[in-house]
């Protein structure tokens, strides 16, 4: 096996393993959720960025 096929497959079993302890984990903050996609975000009322092209 050469170098790069070694380190491509160590940084895709990396990866792996990190995904999986992030969906154990959980969410990083309370109340954390996916975005509906939707709406704008609460707070940013008025920052229409009028001036800005």
């Amino acid at each position: 096996m050469s170098v790069l096929a070694g380190f491509a497959l160590l940084l895709v079993v990396v990866f792996v393993v990190a995904y999986g302890v992030g969906r154990q984990a959980g969410p990083v903050a309370p109340g954390l959720r996916p975005g509906t996609g939707g709406a704008e975000s609460p707070g940013m009322g008025g920052h229409d960025m009028g001036g800005m092209r």
